[in-house]
């Protein structure tokens, strides 16, 4: 893993994922790609109203002048607001020893660009909301659903305030995605020394297959330096990956967007959208 895709729109939850992309490409020894969009519904239609039949030619041609002339203005204001964002990253992730970096605007939708831009790079940085967070404080960021719903690369969805990742969380369910996590954990120098918690939750404490699969997970781990502490815990997983992170501090959790135990919907599944609404840390999501 050597190039990331970190996307920001200014918000403090862009300051926020920064931080988490110096700390991740310190580790990985990686080139950062900053991604500011404007968003095309800022940007007026001139030429997408019609209104001589009920103003008049003359009034139309004048009113249309003034309206080029406004998004002119506005297009200037976005480029001007554009750069100013992607300098203030620019800087902070050089302060934080980040040297190879390369800055992009684009004008439209964030999801549009993403099949093009994710099948150069590894791993995707974006704030879990964005420049509506004070007002839309229980809900997730207009492009953060439909971004993971697409994205075929881990996504890394950064919380509203940075913290140094010490403690590391897997809520594994065996699925596909959780494999992928897996080999991600043994092949990469991302959180290597780290402290790392495995958890499976389960319907039933006498849930025999996944005992096993935790085993093996756990088998895994131990054979690149990792001394994981393996636990199956019957409930609901909202509720006990929420309760398991609070009580052991964990400062990062990483899990997979499909699965076929509990824990196994997209993110217009209740369980990962709960997790990612209430999480206070950030979570690693894999497809």
């Amino acid at each position: 893993m050597n190039r990331i895709l970190l996307c920001t729109d200014g918000s403090i939850f862009s300051h926020s994922s920064y931080m988490y992309g110096v700390w991740l490409a310190n580790r990985l020894n990686a080139k950062v790609n900053i991604l500011h969009v404007s968003d095309a519904r800022n940007q007026l239609i001139a030429g997408g109203s019609h209104l001589s039949g009920s103003i008049g030619i003359d009034a139309s041609d004048i009113l249309l002048q003034q309206l080029v002339a406004l998004e002119y203005k506005k297009a200037k204001l976005n480029h001007q607001k554009a750069n100013l964002i992607l300098q203030d990253a620019e800087s902070i992730l050089t302060d934080g020893g980040v040297l190879a970096l390369e800055t992009m605007h684009k004008v439209g939708f964030l999801v549009d660009f993403l099949p093009e831009l994710e099948s150069k790079v590894d791993l995707i940085i974006l704030g879990k909301r964005g420049e509506t967070a004070d007002f839309a404080s229980g809900h997730l960021g207009a492009n953060l659903e439909r971004i993971l719903r697409s994205s075929h690369k881990p996504c890394l969805v950064t919380s509203r305030q940075f913290n140094p990742i010490t403690k590391l969380l897997l809520a594994y369910d065996s699925s596909k995605s959780c494999e992928q996590i897996l080999l991600f954990l043994i092949d990469s120098p991302a959180f290597k020394g780290l402290d790392l918690h495995i958890i499976s939750v389960t319907k039933s404490p006498e849930d025999v297959k996944t005992s096993l699969q935790l085993e093996q997970a756990e088998q895994k781990t131990l054979t690149v330096g990792f001394k994981p502490v393996c636990l199956s815990i019957q409930g609901n997983p909202e509720t006990v990956i929420d309760k398991y992170i609070k009580e052991n501090n964990i400062n990062l959790l990483l899990m997979g967007a499909y699965g076929h135990s509990r824990i196994r919907h997209l993110v217009i599944g209740s369980t990962t959208t709960q997790i990612l609404r209430s999480s206070d840390i950030p979570v690693l999501v894999f497809r």
